[in-house]
């Protein structure tokens, strides 16, 4: 009997042993099935920040990391970058990579300063720009394409926007005449953010100011400001300043009035305006004085007479003409 009781605790110990056992081997099973099946689960994906900046003249990486549904795909890719807008939008670059291969040769690089960064063997499309300029300021987008026997492609939809800074720069400052012997001044510039532009000059005061016309391009990185009428002769300086600095061009305006009064001509000047005016100055003074020497003034008495300077009169008077005298040689 007490045997008995002893085989069946035996029994009671070894089946929650055997069914932890077989729990164990389950677990385990189960697990492995799901790393088998996980890969073919994958999907394409595009990894991009939503924003990047970089100040103009430097450089900028725009990341992008993807993900597809194929394992361990070589066949041949080609990687693309494109601006303004996706699937249509111009590329800036374009590469491709052979069979087996890991270097994705450059097929296009727009004005040269584009560069692949990552590998698109292990998902990475990313790239830098060199020598950034305003004009880079916008949206791009990245694309993978895959051929051979497997022919797929993704693209981001919604990219990365790219933002371009850079410290105010005048790009032009002119006088334009108008009706009724009036003039107006313009001046424009760009930077990012877009420049405060203000004018300043006779009658204006030094924080005199006039109004901004507007952006002069679709990115909006130039602006234009409109001085109406110049009352007065002198110098008008047009200053442009954002968070980044500021600079300033400045103008000449010189009515030079004839006998009847009328004005007749303005005389714009550009950044070097002083300087202009001063030589322009001192080559009025040379042509003054030259045409007082080439043009003495006339005395009432009669110019005393002066003594002959050429020589070849002289040379005449002292050799008359005539017969020449005969010689004889022995």
């Amino acid at each position: 009997m007490e045997g008995s009781f002893r085989l069946l605790a035996c029994l009671v110990c070894i089946v929650p042993v055997g069914s932890f056992v077989r729990t164990k081997r389950d677990t385990t099973r189960s697990l492995l099935n799901t790393e088998v099946h996980s890969a073919p689960a994958q999907r394409w994906s595009m990894q991009v920040p939503a924003e990047a900046s970089a100040a103009a003249g430097e450089a900028a990486v725009l990341p992008c990391t993807f993900t597809h549904p194929h394992r361990h795909y070589d066949g041949p890719l080609t990687a693309i970058w494109r601006s303004g807008e996706p699937y249509a939008g111009p590329q800036v670059f374009r590469c491709a990579a052979a069979r087996g291969s890991e270097l994705c040769q450059t097929a296009l690089s727009l004005h040269g300063r584009f560069r692949l960064l990552g590998n698109p063997r292990r998902n990475d499309l990313s790239l830098r720009i060199e020598r950034l300029a305003l004009a880079d300021d916008g949206r791009y987008f990245c694309r993978v394409e895959f051929a051979g026997d497997v022919h797929d492609r993704y693209e981001s939809r919604h990219g990365i926007r790219l933002r371009v800074t850079a410290a105010p720069r005048i790009v032009n400052i002119s006088v334009l005449p108008g009706p009724a012997h009036a003039f107006h001044a313009l001046c424009t510039a760009e930077g990012e953010p877009p420049p405060a532009l203000a004018w300043s000059g006779p009658a204006l005061g030094s924080n005199g100011s006039a109004g901004v016309r507007g952006p002069a391009q679709d990115r909006g990185h130039q602006v234009t400001a409109e001085l109406p009428a110049l009352a007065h002769d002198g110098r008008y300086t047009c200053t442009a300043s954002n968070s980044l600095g500021r600079a300033e061009a400045s103008v000449y305006l010189f009515r030079f009035r004839g006998a009847s009064g009328a004005s007749a001509i303005a005389l714009p000047l550009g950044a070097l305006g002083l300087k202009a005016l001063l030589l322009l100055g001192v080559l009025a003074a040379l042509a003054a004085a030259r045409r007082r020497l080439e043009h003495p003034v006339t005395q009432d008495t009669p110019p005393r007479p002066q003594a002959q300077e050429s020589n070849y009169e002289n040379l005449s008077q002292m050799s008359p003409r005539g017969p020449r005298a005969a010689t004889c040689s022995p």
